[in-house]
């Protein structure tokens, strides 16, 4: 079983006992959440679609942590101007793990 979710503006394939790194989501860890933003699932062959949201639909996650990703470099240039500028970011993620799917 499986379903398609909408997550922090994002799409997501889940599954049960899935871990999955999405953009920061509030909460503790530990905390228990539940996406009812459910695209499509997957119930051993048959198939329900939503227009835009399947009704009734849940998955239910535990976050596991708050991390930073890997830094990224930003370096614009502009040749024979003298114009540098570099920039670093990282992005705040949350570790979450797929506890159930209902329907």
């Amino acid at each position: 079983m499986y379903a398609i979710v909408n997550i922090a503006g994002q799409q997501f394939k889940v599954a049960k006992d899935q871990h999955l790194f999405v953009h920061r989501l509030q909460g503790d860890e530990g905390a228990s959440i539940e996406f009812d933003n459910v695209l499509l699932v997957d119930n051993g062959g048959k198939i329900s679609v939503g227009a835009p949201a399947v009704k009734g639909a849940k998955v239910s996650a535990k976050i596991v942590s708050h991390l930073k990703g890997d830094k990224v470099i930003v370096f614009h240039k502009k040749r024979r101007k003298g114009y540098k500028k570099k920039n670093g970011h990282r992005q705040s993620f949350t570790k979450i793990q797929i506890s159930d799917i209902t329907l």
